[in-house]
């Protein structure tokens, strides 16, 4: 992963990815292409949202499927899925 560590903190992942052929797809706006920033964090009841952004830009998006279910290994396992499924494209989608 890319994060830098000022970007980790408990119930929270931010990464910057290259989102990769396809995209990724949001709640808002459909696919967005490029580079991406990605936050993963704490949600109630054992979930996570997932939020997306043009690297740089101030809007956020909710990446489609979230708030995501947490699972058994933990929020950065999940963050670190989330980044490799951005990197695929294909208008990725938070895991379920």
């Amino acid at each position: 992963m890319t994060s830098r560590d000022t970007d980790r903190a408990p119930g929270r992942y931010e990464d910057r990815v290259q989102a990769g052929p396809g995209g990724v797809m949001t709640d808002e706006v459909g696919v967005i292409t490029g580079e991406v920033t990605v936050v993963t964090r704490s949600a109630p009841g054992g979930r996570a949202a997932i939020e997306v952004q043009y690297t740089g830009a101030e809007e956020w998006y909710t990446l489609t499927g979230s708030p995501a279910p947490l699972p058994h290994e933990g929020l950065a396992a999940l963050h670190a899925q989330v980044v490799d499924l951005l990197r695929q494209g294909g208008g990725a989608r938070a895991p379920r």
